[in-house]
């Protein structure tokens, strides 16, 4: 489904419009409670999620300070060293994720078979719908990655049955 655009009837209303579909990087804010309840298991999920254009599949209901999405999610994680992003799966989008600093190692899976690989600054894989992705930080430094899924209002994500936080409850 695709926005209709308002009759703009002057250079006002469309700098309106335009400045409300901007997500400023100084009006952002590092969210380590977006993904608590998993660094609440174990602190080596402990990573932050920066919302810019709706809000993601971390299960964040709302953000009055994100650009509301149509089709697709984007955020930046913050990934401290050491940290992991559990193993988890999107049924329902594809998730992009872009390294703009640091690397992490990757893991998939999909039908009993594993492979991992290792994404550095500048690398992008895109994850279709149905496979499961986890990540670590291997380094000591933090690393920051682009998150984008493929729907406005993505399903929160599944994490394998025998993983400890497929568990737990959310708040």
């Amino acid at each position: 489904m695709t926005q209709e655009l308002p009759k703009i009837s002057s250079d006002k209303e469309l700098g309106d419009l335009v400045e409300g579909q901007i997500a400023r990087f100084k009006t952002r804010r590092y969210d380590f409670d977006a993904l608590k309840f998993q660094a609440d298991h174990d602190p080596v999920y402990r990573r932050a999620q920066v919302r810019y254009l709706g809000t993601g599949a971390a299960g964040v209901s709302s953000d009055m300070n994100v650009v509301p999405s149509n089709n697709f999610t984007f955020s930046t994680m913050l990934l401290p060293g050491g940290c992991e992003g559990p193993s988890h799966v999107h049924d329902d989008v594809e998730e992009v994720f872009f390294m703009l600093r640091g690397q992490v190692t990757l893991f998939v899976e999909h039908e009993g078979y594993k492979c991992e690989t290792v994404l550095n600054e500048r690398d992008l894989i895109s994850v279709p719908p149905g496979i499961y992705r986890g990540l670590k930080n291997n380094g000591q430094e933090e690393a920051l990655m682009c998150v984008m899924l493929g729907a406005g209002k993505p399903q929160i994500p599944t994490y394998p049955d025998d993983h400890p936080l497929a568990k737990l409850k959310r708040y």
